[in-house]
């Protein structure tokens, strides 16, 4: 690379790389920060603060008037921190240079993308991937997506989120890992370790953001961007716990959100920025606002207008300014008037200038920009076999009465009903803006590799074929077209895999709904074909945990698939035919009734938890109080039993648990063995039991495995309603299985 091009060649910039004190060999990164931040004036270290999405046509015309034009002037002032929305190494490389080579001091900007499962080769949804409950595969998908997202210039990405989330009918369940604390927090380090990987200045590796800081996932009634209005333990003891987890991973950066939490928005709340994230945790990335939620200050009502808007998000500590244009446009005079702290300025500029040193992009701007890397990355075959091995792991079987799965490879007759049996687009997902539409393989395309005795019927029509990232989708509900023809050719087939599900944008931000049922004519479908044959296999492809009652009843075989990404059919289709025997587990609960959401295995005990004679006790006049699928429910093809749980408590600082499982089937399988406690009298109500473990081991026919789990104060305490983590004595219940609902129990005593 050409020196012009390597190295930031104006004066300021060139007296700041022959400086001794700033690149000797043995300066920190932090004296390099204090360095560099002594040379620019109030106007350039808010400009750090201030990214804008991508507005032009780096390859077009220079704009020349407008809002465009001024954006143009703020790159060339070094006045944007960090650009979004822009890809390619072309665009990447020409919006750099511009910066780099005509700005005062040359700061090379950051290019974020949401690159939540995957780029180009897309993995599944975040939740489907929970499901999995394999780490190492999780950071693995992560690492996948960070190789080609940093292959188009990408250097930074705003995942993972990390919200708990007990309500299906928020549409961002998708993009998490499903309602619990435990293993919310170990996911989260997963996809941390996965995008940043061991060392950030390597070219294919990405900055994460754990996301939505805080309380995001409990709005009210599961609708997007509305108030969170939550109790001090559930913030303290489900909601920040995750953070904290991607916190010690050493994320980057933390994104607040859209909510008001107990009514203050969490972008300008300076407890959870600047008291609890920068100070009791110690990070030292920064922190961006969601997308406008700086200027979403003043409908909230909290500020009066953006100016004041961008002083409380200052003060509160939101370092970057995400698309509001509050900080640029306001953000100098607050700090000349008086009403934000230049030192306020100083920390946030320092917070950001440190990630783009540790991303190497001050050695090289231009370290993301390699065509030949480009060509080579997306795609790559080694990625595809990733992601496959990640949807394979995703899949939950949650029936199989009779066995009628696996099928037997020799099966005559297969019906495969259902539009989306043959759709390569809705089976990628919600959030996946990188990817190319229609490049999933179908489930159809996946079966017919193993079996050629199959006949498709595509159904009556669900939803419209134009949906998109923007708009809602439309759903059919009253045009039985093609449903005579799918029914008949059930009626005349010895087995029918029938498809069902939502679309893919069905769920993902601003995708709540109210009801969680098979959305248009499925259902009837589905009960239709069931009539005529009842050698049904249900495949379920969906973002969210779904109402099943009567499915749940009546179909004799049921596989959660959610959506499985780029590989769907192949890891559907290896499923189904027995070359992998599903191991998922959900991890998220599945409701009777949308009356009961939200919905979680980790509630507290009321005053009246048990049934009584009378109507006086808690529970619903019209349903069961308990869940359809519990959390961490999942089947196999083989049985696993528990046996010999026993518990040494004698050295009370490492208390032991061990079990004994044992592969009682005919095949081969996975088994994730789940620990919960029960802390069952306290100074602050303990929910009925928390997940505090888990593993997944494999075990061949007959094999027995004794699984071990140890328990410190970690697992046993709690946070009280000061923030102060306390472990107290007294006794808590033990329950190890293959569920929440379902396990060996006993107990211990804490002294």
């Amino acid at each position: 690379m050409k020196t012009k091009q390597r190295f930031l060649l104006i004066p300021l910039f060139v007296f700041l790389l022959s400086n001794s004190t700033i690149m000797g060999q043995n300066t920190t990164i932090d004296q390099k920060v204090d360095s560099l931040l002594s040379l620019m004036t109030l106007e350039e270290k808010v400009g750090q603060m201030n990214q804008y999405n991508g507005f032009w046509d780096v390859t077009g015309p220079v704009p020349e008037e407008g809002n465009a034009a001024t954006k143009y002037e703020h790159l060339k002032k070094g006045w944007v921190g960090s650009m979004l929305n822009v890809t390619g190494t072309e665009e990447v490389r020409k919006l750099q240079k511009l910066v780099v080579e005509e700005s005062r001091l040359g700061i090379p900007i950051i290019f974020g993308f949401d690159v939540i499962h995957g780029y180009k080769t897309v993995a599944p949804i975040p939740l489907a991937e929970a499901a999995s409950w394999d780490l190492e595969a999780i950071a693995n998908s992560a690492k996948i997506a960070a190789d080609e997202a940093s292959a188009v210039g990408l250097n930074w990405t705003f995942a993972p989120m990390v919200d708990i989330s007990r309500d299906a009918r928020w549409g961002r369940v998708m993009e998490g890992a499903g309602e619990d604390t435990y293993l919310g927090s170990q996911i989260a380090k997963a996809r941390v370790k996965g995008f940043q990987g061991d060392d950030l200045s390597q070219p294919n590796t990405i900055a994460a953001c754990a996301k939505h800081f805080a309380a995001y996932g409990f709005v009210e009634a599961g609708r997007d961007y509305n108030t969170a209005d939550i109790g001090t333990s559930t913030l303290y003891n489900a909601v920040l716990p995750p953070f904290e987890a991607a916190v010690n991973a050493d994320v980057k950066t933390v994104m607040n959100g859209f909510n008001l939490l107990n009514g203050i928005p969490v972008t300008a709340d300076k407890n959870l920025q600047r008291n609890i994230l920068k100070d009791k945790w110690g990070f030292d990335g920064f922190v961006i606002s969601d997308w406008g939620s700086i200027g979403e200050l003043v409908p909230h009502g909290y500020a009066e207008d953006l100016n004041h808007a961008a002083e409380l998000a200052a003060n509160a500590g939101s370092d970057m300014d995400m698309e509001s244009t509050a900080y640029i446009t306001h953000l100098v005079n607050n700090v000349k008037e008086g009403k934000v702290s230049e030192e306020y300025i100083d920390d946030a500029v320092k917070r950001i200038l440190k990630v783009k040193y540790e991303l190497g992009l001050f050695d090289d701007p231009y370290k993301y920009c390699n065509e030949e890397r480009e060509k080579e990355r997306l795609y790559h075959e080694d990625h595809q076999k990733g992601v496959l091995d990640m949807a394979k792991k995703s899949i939950v079987l949650l029936k199989n009465e009779g066995n009628l799965l696996p099928i037997n490879k020799n099966q005559k007759k297969i019906a495969v009903i259902g539009e989306l049996a043959n759709d390569n687009n809705s089976p990628l997902g919600s959030w996946r803006i990188g990817s190319d539409d229609n490049t999933a393989v179908t489930v159809l395309e996946g079966l017919k590799k193993y079996n050629s005795n199959i006949t498709y019927s595509k159904g009556p029509k669900v939803f419209n074929s134009d949906a998109n990232f923007l708009m809602d989708v439309e759903v059919n509900e009253t045009d039985t077209n093609g449903m005579q023809e799918a029914v008949a050719l059930a009626k005349e087939s010895d087995l029918v895999v029938i498809v069902l599900g939502e679309h893919g944008f069905q769920s993902g931000e601003g995708r709540s709904r109210t009801q969680l049922g098979l959305p248009g004519l499925q259902l009837q479908l589905l009960k239709k074909v069931h009539e005529v044959n009842k050698n049904v296999i249900l495949i379920l492809m969906n973002g969210r945990p779904l109402t099943l009652p009567w499915e749940a009843e009546n179909i004799p075989a049921i596989l959660e698939t959610w959506q499985l990404g780029t590989q769907t059919g192949n890891a559907i289709a290896e499923v189904v035919f027995g070359d992998y025997n599903p191991s998922g587990k959900l991890p998220m609960t599945f409701p009777r009734s949308v009356g009961q959401v939200p919905l979680y295995y980790n509630h507290y005990s009321t005053g009246r938890p048990n049934y009584q004679p009378n109507v006086f006790w808690s529970h619903y006049s019209d349903e069961k109080n308990t869940p359809l699928y519990p959390f961490g429910y999942g089947l196999s093809y083989t049985d696993f039993s528990y046996s010999n749980l026993e518990i040494d408590s004698s050295d009370q600082e490492n208390i032991k648990v061990s079990v004994t499982v044992t592969n009682t089937g005919k095949f081969e399988g996975e088994e994730v063995v789940q620990l919960y406690l029960h802390d069952k009298v306290a100074s602050v109500t303990r929910p009925v039991k928390e997940l505090k473990g888990f593993q997944k081991i494999s075990l061949a026919p007959n094999n027995s495995k004794k699984v071990t789990f140890t328990l410190t104060d970690k697992e046993l305490g709690f946070y009280n309603n000061n923030y102060e983590f306390v472990v107290e004595p007294g006794e808590f219940g033990v329950m190890v299985g293959t569920n929440s609902q379902e396990g060996l129990e006993n107990s211990f005593v804490k002294k």
